[in-house]
Parts: C-alpha cells; structure tokens; sequence
C-alpha cells in the first residue's frame, strides 16, 4: 500500500485529476476501475473520482508498486540552467514575462532545454519558491500562451491556486489583452471591430476565416485602432474580444491587411528580403478586470501591466 498525502498544491482538484499526475504509470482505465472497487481510497473510505480534495487528506492506493515507477522530477535540469527571464512583473503568485519572439513557450521534441517554463521552473527552483521532489502533481505553469514567433506577455502561475484562479479569469473574459502589430496597407478606418467566423486545421497548424457562420467555425471579434502610418505600412492597437488560434495574423489577412513579416497568413518574400524574421505581432498590455475581486488574487483586480515600447523590436519604424 501506498499512502499520498494532500499538500497544499494538490488541494482543491478532483480524486482522478490529481491520480493522473501523481502516478503517471498508472493507466486511467484501470484508475477508474480500482476507485470503483476501493482499491483507492480516500481517508481510508470508499472515494468517488470526481471528489475534491482538501490539504491534509490522504489517499491510500492498494495498487502495485510498478505504477509508480521513479518520481519524475527536473531538479537537475532546474539547477543546471541558468534561467533567462524578462520579467515584468511579479508576486508571490504570479511572474508576468515578456517572451521574445523565436522562444517556445512549453517544450517540444527539438527544442531542449530553451523554452519559456524550463526558465521559469529553474528562476523558481533556484529562488527556492519551488521544490519539484516534493510537488506530487503540481509545477509551475503558463496560463497563456503565445506563437513561438509573437512576442509579448505571457502569465505565469507559481502555485496551483494562482493557476486555477488565473485560467478561471481569463476563460471568463476578466483579462483583456492588447496588441501592437504591423499590417501591409492602409486601413478602410481608423477604428473599428471586426466580426467573422473562424475554423482550425489542427493537422496542418492554420486557420481559415469566413464572413458568414459556417459548420465547424466559431466566431471571432477582433477590435483595432490605428496608431500610426508610414508609407505602405500602418501600426496597429489589436484588442481580442475572442482569443483564437492566430485570430489576428487570420482576421487582418483575411480584409486584405496582412501582418509584416507573416510567413503563413501573408507573402512573406519581400518582408523577409527586408530583413523581417518574425511576424510584427507583440502582446504589450494586460488588464485584469474582475468581476468578483475577493478571490486569492483579487489584489490584481484594475491592475495594468504594460511593456516598455523599446522591448517591442518593431515600434522603432514608427518613431516609437
């Protein structure tokens, strides 16, 4: 028998979820299987899989001891790395970075050791606000995302009430985001909101838009105001009303406006022949504007975080 006891990390997930991190070798259909036939526990009682637990709980797994295999553990990575991190803000919840176009934000087959939360796990493991051999389910996470080849501010969460509460936020649209980006062309408008319909093509990484409301496609509302023009090319403030995959590069090249620099969703020959590597994309300005402040970060609530514009590679075109 082995017995887990609920830290304060663990707490507040369901029985199956936290089990699915904790013995990782152990298949989920026989998880659900020995839940049901009380070969897991939980406090020494008949457990239910969607059950919440609580710090201090223990659960107790009548189960053999080679679905536990090694505890997986990155210490030794944490400690080797020396972190490289552009941090914008931080608390004792949460790290807002500024990632920089090129960086990969969570680790793939090629990309080793230089990813955006490799870094943050070795700053926190290195600070000692993080001790992966005594975590049993949770480690530092991104609540958010950014194209390998965008930059801008990416949210980080140091502990799992602080990543439940923080992807809570932006899933109820309580985090509104902001843009800066270069499009070929100039406007029809200087502001306006933009409505259209969009359809991922998981397989090949792109996206389609359409006009009009189709099967498979889900809407998508993107504002933007022009900030400045030079020549052919006019600065753009972008706010995502929806959060798509590639909404932005999508919607603008979909009007006729597409980004600089944008291998996938513009030609990118003649960008790329001027010296542009990456498309001209930053996500510069969060606001967190809660609905209910009282939460473990509530604190947040009114809060604006915003990048200094000499972080942001493009802006120097415009004068900026």
């Amino acid at each position: 028998m082995r017995i887990l006891k609920i830290g304060k990390n663990d707490a507040g997930q369901r029985l199956d979820k936290f089990l699915s991190k904790a013995v990782k070798g152990l298949p989920q259909s026989l998880m659900y299987k020995y839940i049901r036939t009380k070969k897991i526990k939980l406090n020494r009682a008949r457990a239910e899989q969607n059950q919440m637990l609580c710090e201090g709980d223990e659960v107790q797994l009548f189960i053999r001891d080679e679905f536990f295999g090694s505890p997986e553990q990155d210490s030794g990575a944490a400690l080797r790395i020396a972190p490289k991190l552009d941090i914008v803000y931080e608390d004792e919840n949460i790290l807002l970075l500024n990632k920089r176009p090129g960086v990969l934000v969570h680790e793939d087959t090629a990309a080793g050791e230089n990813t955006l939360i490799l870094h943050v796990k070795a700053y926190l493991t290195q600070k000692g606000e993080y001790d992966p051999a005594a975590e049993q389910s949770f480690s530092p996470a991104l609540c958010n995302r950014i194209d390998r080849n965008t930059g801008g501010i990416v949210i980080a969460a140091k502990n799992a009430v602080a990543l439940r509460e923080m992807n809570e936020k932006i899933r109820n649209d309580e985090v509104r985001k902001f843009y800066y980006c270069v499009v070929h062309g100039k406007m029809p408008k200087q502001a306006d909101t933009l409505h259209g319909y969009l359809r991922k093509d998981a397989a090949n990484n792109t996206v389609t838009v359409s006009d009009t409301k189709r099967a498979g496609y889900k809407e998508i509302i993107t504002k933007y105001r022009v900030v400045r023009e030079k020549g052919d090319l006019t600065l753009l403030e972008v706010e995502l009303v929806t959060g798509r995959t590639h909404q932005i590069r999508a919607h603008l090249a979909h009007i006729g406006h597409p980004l600089l620099g944008d291998g996938k969703y513009g030609i990118n020959r003649a960008d790329r022949a001027k010296g542009y590597k990456f498309q001209a994309l930053y996500a510069y300005r969060l606001q967190f504007r809660f609905r209910d402040g009282t939460g473990p970060l509530g604190y947040l609530d009114g809060k604006t975080v915003e990048l200094d514009p000499a972080k942001i590679w493009f802006l120097r075109e415009f004068g900026m």
